[in-house]
């Protein structure tokens, strides 16, 4: 094998195969060979072309159609830079959270988009009477939560269709959109003031303000919201929380790298 193999008295055959081909292909960036990765792994061809198959289909590697070696696909970048993402967006992301609790004195969350819905990954709350009942790990539909909307409203159509096709619309209160008609046109005002509104549409008597935060490739990954009852977060009060939310937003995703696009004057952006 080319890799030092952990002890562990958990094992799967095919599995630690298909990540000693991974290994395998790591040493070499120019790419290997069938009979190449037979000889270092010590298995039979046949083997190793079944794991091959399987592993050039989900694209954790790839076949150069000149030579017809192998090398690392495409998908094990993509789940490097979410991972390198996840760790880092919850560092990175702290001090914000704690400046905008400060500013607001409301609970502050942070949340990414994980399988169409919203996963809270942090939550800071001041030392109030009357509290949240959201916790960090916990789920939540993006159709009716501030930081879910603030997501779709950065994503293509064509995804925001799937989520909710998937997902459903289910109404959690009387104000909860219904429909898709409802839900894009919901999308198209949090595009054009910058930020989300959950308007007691998640749970009565709470309001939300929340804002995407973007990568590196301007891909919205995750969002921060401010939360509290709606006695205290007044409609007349969002504009002002709302400058506190969209501020953090932005540090947050100009630290992962995202520089916005200048556009050209007279255009028409939406």
């Amino acid at each position: 094998m080319p890799h030092t193999e952990t002890k562990s008295p958990y094992r799967v055959q095919v599995l630690d195969r298909a990540l000693a081909v991974i290994d395998a292909l790591a040493e070499d960036s120019s790419g290997v060979s069938l009979a190449q990765l037979s000889a270092k792994l010590k298995l039979h061809k046949s083997t190793v072309h079944r794991l091959v198959m399987v592993l050039e289909r989900h694209r954790l590697l790839e076949r150069q159609p000149e030579t017809g070696r192998y090398r690392l696909g495409l998908k094990l970048f993509e789940l490097g830079s979410r991972a390198i993402a996840g760790m880092d967006l919850r560092e990175r992301a702290r001090p914000h959270l704690q400046r905008v609790m400060y500013e607001t004195d409301e609970t502050v969350h942070l949340c990414v988009l994980d399988e169409g819905e919203v996963l809270y990954v942090d939550k800071i709350e001041p030392q109030r009477s009357v509290r949240m009942a959201s916790s960090v790990g916990r789920r939540a539909p993006v159709h009716c939560t501030a930081v879910g909307k603030a997501i779709l409203s950065d994503l293509p159509a064509a995804e925001v269709e799937a989520i909710v096709r998937h997902h459903g619309l289910r109404p959690l209160t009387r104000h909860t959109v219904r429909t898709p008609a409802e839900l894009n046109a919901e999308l198209a005002n949090i595009r054009s003031r910058g930020y989300a509104i959950d308007d007691e549409e998640n749970e009565e008597g709470v309001r939300c303000v929340g804002a995407a935060i973007l990568d590196s490739t301007g891909t919205a990954i995750a969002a921060i919201s401010v939360s509290g009852p709606s006695f205290r977060i007044t409609k007349e009060k969002v504009p002002i929380v709302s400058r506190s939310v969209t501020a953090a937003a932005q540090a947050i995703s100009s630290q992962l790298g995202y520089r916005p696009r200048m556009q050209a004057t007279g255009s028409n952006g939406s």
